[in-house]
């Protein structure tokens, strides 16, 4: 850990279970929602830490890290359950920003993006159902890689949305989200070029100066870039539809708690994803909303090859704030989720002397190819 480190990992709240590391490997954070084999699975929640006995197999996910020698140094800090895009978290303590500690972390996977940002780990894990990756990797200055939907394993993973949720890296830079390929998937290659065009998604942000930053990075990277046919009344479609299918499948994937939802901070938003999950109706038309959303995306990546927006449309709320602008903060990831397509939330410089985050979207199983753009991106940041 870096000795300009203003704070360790155990008073930044970021674990909540370190590990012995043993192996002098590439250190490792692992989202306490994916199971260690002889390790309690928190998911954030001390109801659940307290209830659980330690699991029984590794989640397939880690199969690669295992074979790599990585040392998986801890159990990283979330929202409880996953169900949130803050990161507080009143059980263990919410992770602290690096940037600023009065900023939100971003979540759910506050402790694996303070983890990274703070030289705890090498390479963390997320889980990212509504930018769950994304988010806190935009708050905290790092980069994260939402993968396809169904590229890599779920098993052994507490799920939140199971329609939606992926396993992805997050890490400084993009040889770090390399590296966090690689181990998922053994084998893992960058391409050897990307499209040069960017379609620009011109959806409405709260704050300019991150649009501004987004197209100063993509000018700067020597990207191409045409506009889109998305307008902001199809977005928010999107958005709705994303949100009524993550609270549903949430409280659907915790019904084995709903004896014990009121000792979770999470109950309200259980309680209505039961409610809402009964309205038959209601969910049928989110589903469908779905499938038409994935073909119109996909067609708009392909018309150009990838996709650019910001990764969050403000910058990191204050903690005492965080209640205002949860909603805000999904708003230009959760449409991407709900496509099941890749994207990557590189760090850029902005006019505000702080990080923005740039979003490349791309197509299906392009994770090579994004990896390959943001490398771009990011090495034209350093000129």
């Amino acid at each position: 850990m870096n000795n300009s480190t203003r704070w360790t990992a155990d008073k930044a709240h970021v674990f909540t279970q370190i590990l012995p590391q043993v192996t002098g490997g590439v250190r490792v954070g692992i989202k306490d929602l994916i199971d260690l084999e002889g390790v309690i699975t928190t998911a954030g929640s001390r109801f659940v830490a307290s209830h659980a006995t330690p699991a029984l197999r590794d989640a397939r996910c880690l199969e690669g890290f295992r074979q790599a020698g990585a040392d998986l140094v801890g159990k990283t800090n979330l929202h409880e359950l996953a169900f949130g895009t803050t990161g507080v978290n009143a059980a263990y303590g919410t992770p602290i920003n690096p940037l600023n500690a009065d900023w939100i972390p971003g979540g759910s996977s506050s402790g694996s993006a303070v983890a990274v940002a703070m030289a705890a780990c090498d390479v963390a894990l997320g889980t990212d159902t509504g930018g769950s990756v994304r988010i806190p990797s935009a708050c905290c200055g790092i980069a994260g890689l939402k993968t396809s939907y169904g590229r890599v394993s779920l098993d052994g993973v507490w799920p939140l949305a199971s329609s939606l949720d992926i396993v992805g890296p997050m890490a400084r830079d993009l040889a770090g989200l390399t590296l966090g390929m690689q181990l998922l998937e053994p084998g893992f290659r960058v391409a050897n070029d990307h499209s040069s065009v960017v379609g620009r998604v011109q959806v409405s942000v709260l704050d300019p100066r991150i649009d501004r930053a987004v197209d100063h990075a993509l000018g700067a990277a020597g990207f191409t870039i045409k506009p889109t046919e998305i307008i902001d009344e199809q977005w928010d479609v999107a958005v709705s539809a994303t949100d009524d299918i993550i609270v549903a499948e949430a409280a659907n994937a915790n019904a084995h708690l709903q004896a014990h939802w009121h000792e979770l901070d999470s109950e309200r938003k259980l309680r209505y994803g039961e409610m809402l999950g009964a309205d038959r109706g209601r969910m049928e038309r989110a589903y469908e909303r779905q499938t038409i959303w994935r073909s119109y995306l996909a067609e708009q990546v392909a018309a150009v090859g990838l996709l650019a927006l910001p990764t969050i449309p403000i910058f990191p709320p204050s903690l005492r704030d965080a209640s205002a602008n949860w909603a805000a903060l999904s708003r230009l990831t959760s449409p991407i989720s709900l496509s099941g397509l890749p994207a990557i939330a590189i760090p850029i410089r902005s006019e505000a002397g702080i990080p923005a985050s740039l979003q490349l979207v791309g197509p299906p199983g392009s994770e090579d190819m994004l990896l390959a753009a943001g490398a771009k991106i990011e090495a034209s940041q350093s000129d």
